[in-house]
């Protein structure tokens, strides 16, 4: 009987091969919608980290913050990935206390995902347009904003509080929104090698109903005209394509069309089924006698200095 932690791996596994199946963990990363307009996001998959310090004087509490917009998050140790990271966390926080250079992991708790089977809730994604959004920090900036639910931390006297996490993705032209990654003490496992820039905001723990990460991330692919740019670069690479596969497909169907003509009117065979075959036979020639020129021409022009 497989151990549950091992069936979440498998059901990770599969989530990654068969991708239009995984939509059942929620949040879906490549068409992020809000206001008509469509992100693709898809570039910044992948487990992205940012650190908070705190300094108590006799010790540092380091916090780090790990989402994945794509995917749920899964930690190699798996022991501390069932208890502190459970399958379907697309944001978790893992609290370290530093003291005399000894890095001691003090607790760690999902702030979203599909956490319903964990004891958690439904991860309830939300987008938003930064232009557009009453909850937008700067609503003059170009962007996208994500809310996510569905993540829990039990506190000191044992009760279970409610976890929120909000990223806005800030157009920058100039970051592609994957420079500049932290690495974690606790690793995950990461379906391909991706860096990014994150940014640690706020984490706002003085609500009656919930506590809230807010994370800022700065990338091109937020930007509004990403998606069309995409699509220019797509047209023109198609058009380049089909022009090629025309222009190779006529030169086939014109040689076909001689072989048959040939064969078919003259009798021809060998070399001479072929249409310009006196030309096709000397091309060695031609060849050799146009190298001999060009090492002629530098020769000479050597011995002239």
């Amino acid at each position: 009987m497989l151990h549950p932690l091992d069936l979440s791996i498998l059901v990770f596994f599969f989530a990654i091969l068969f991708p239009e199946i995984s939509l059942s963990l929620g949040l879906v990363c490549d068409k992020a919608i809000a206001d008509g307009i469509t992100w693709d996001l898809s570039l910044l998959g992948g487990p992205k980290s940012v650190m908070h310090t705190i300094d108590e004087l006799v010790s540092l509490k380091n916090t780090t913050y790990t989402i994945d917009i794509c995917q749920g998050l899964v930690l190699k140790e798996r022991k501390t990935g069932e208890k502190l990271c459970p399958f379907g966390s697309r944001v978790c926080a893992m609290e370290r206390i530093v003291h005399d250079n000894t890095s001691i992991l003090e607790r760690g708790w999902p702030i979203a995902g599909e956490l319903k089977e964990h004891s958690g809730g439904h991860i309830d994604e939300k987008w938003e347009r930064l232009k557009t959004s009453s909850s937008a920090t700067n609503t003059e900036v170009e962007g996208v904003r994500l809310e996510m639910n569905g993540g829990f931390m039990f506190r000191d006297n044992g009760k279970k509080r409610p976890q929120k996490a909000v990223v806005e993705f800030i157009c920058d032209h100039n970051r592609i929104g994957t420079e500049n990654l932290i690495n974690p003490e606790d690793e995950y496992i990461i379906p391909s090698p991706q860096n990014t820039i994150l940014t640690f905001v706020e984490y706002n723990q003085d609500r009656e109903d919930l506590d809230v990460l807010y994370l800022s991330w700065r990338t091109k692919f937020a930007c509004e005209d990403a998606k069309e740019q995409k699509r220019i670069k797509e047209h023109h690479w198609s058009f380049l394509s089909w022009f090629f596969l025309i222009v190779f497909l006529s030169m086939v169907a014109y040689f076909v069309f001689a072989i048959w003509l040939n064969f078919n009117r003259d009798g021809a065979r060998g070399w001479d089924l072929l249409p310009h075959s006196d030309t096709i036979q000397d091309i060695p020639y031609l060849f050799k006698d146009w190298i001999r020129r060009v090492l002629n021409t530098i020769q000479g022009s050597g011995s002239r200095r």
